[in-house]
């Protein structure tokens, strides 16, 4: 029995647990920081973001922990797409719009979640891969040796 789940991932995952409560520390303090400052509508987007990702990140993370040890593929999936999806482009527009007026403390931290975020669309991508080849190579031999038995 082949062990499909992804070490590098896990340690990723592993890293990300730790990092996610000081990255959200940061952006509320600079948020908090800077919203006297900022137009209406980044103050809207803003603190929306900040509640999406808060739940999206704590769904994604339970997920990715869930889908890569237990080898489960529906839960490795959805926490790829939860990645993939709302998560990043999130971080990269935090990272990237000057309108938002960024701190370079904020600025660091959100490079740093980025950097977790695009290694694991990477890494999940490979172990989803291989361990929908293997569970499909299982299927296969499964039903080869039940018409096998069936054969009179």
């Amino acid at each position: 029995c082949e062990i499909l789940s992804s070490l590098p991932l896990q340690m990723s995952l592993y890293f990300n647990v730790y990092f996610f409560p000081f990255w959200w520390l940061i952006t509320v303090a600079s948020l908090y920081l800077k919203y006297s400052v900022l137009s209406d509508y980044y103050k809207f987007i803003l603190v929306t973001i900040m509640i999406l990702v808060s739940l999206t990140e704590l769904i994604r993370l339970y997920l990715g922990y869930v889908g890569n040890l237990l080898e489960k593929v529906p839960e490795l999936a959805g926490f790829w797409l939860l990645t993939l999806l709302p998560q990043l482009p999130v971080i990269l527009f935090l990272l990237f719009n000057e309108g938002l007026k960024i701190h370079s403390l904020e600025r660091a931290v959100h490079i740093i979640f980025s950097a977790f975020l695009s290694f694991q669309v990477v890494a999940a991508f490979f172990t989803l891969r291989r361990m929908v080849n293997t569970l499909a190579a299982r299927f296969r031999l499964t039903e080869f040796h039940r018409l096998e038995e069936q054969r009179p």
